[in-house]
């Protein structure tokens, strides 16, 4: 008899855990481990809110796309910027972050834009030229609180470990490599 309570005991515990939407959200939520010249920053990702953003930048970061690319937008209190392979060529610089040829020309195709995320400070998105569906491989940070942002980008991570480094990337520094930690 107490063994049979405990084993129901012990199963409705392992049922309860397994519904739980935050232990289901930390096995499925993959996070973006970025090193640069400066240092090292991680992005936790947010699948349930952007799962084909999240699969698309994924599935770029195994593929390698961003290793080796440059910072190619930095405003001090408002963003930092990568994803333009044109960064790879220094001859194109004034063409970084500009154009067809600025992204990894696979683009999300859908909007997910929800405004459950704010931008707040190490907010993570995809950046995009007027249409959010067209959104493809430029990532953006945030430096600071950015409420005017909410509503108009695919918002589909945060910033959790290496805060500081996003503010001190400049237009050029390297992209040394980014990998996906599950």
């Amino acid at each position: 008899m107490i063994g049979a309570r405990f084993i129901g005991v012990a199963l409705c515990a392992m049922i309860v855990a397994a519904a739980s939407p935050r232990s289901a959200q930390q096995g499925q939520a993959p996070v973006l481990v970025v090193e640069t010249e400066r240092g090292v920053f991680a992005v936790q990702t947010f699948p349930g809110d952007a799962p084909r953003t999240v699969a698309h930048v994924i599935e770029l970061a195994r593929a390698g796309f961003y290793n080796g690319l440059r910072i190619h937008r930095s405003v001090p209190g408002f963003v930092v910027q990568f994803g333009d392979p044109q960064t790879r060529d220094l001859s194109k610089r004034g063409r970084w972050g500009r154009g067809l040829d600025a992204s990894s020309g696979s683009p999300v195709g859908v909007a997910e834009i929800t405004r459950k995320r704010k931008h707040v400070v190490g907010a993570v998105g995809l950046g995009h030229m007027g249409d959010p569906s067209r959104a493809d491989s430029q990532i953006y940070v945030t430096l600071a609180a950015r409420p005017d942002l909410d509503g108009q980008y695919a918002m589909f991570g945060q910033v959790v470990e290496g805060e500081e480094v996003p503010a001190t990337l400049q237009v050029g520094d390297v992209i040394t490599r980014v990998s996906v930690r599950e």
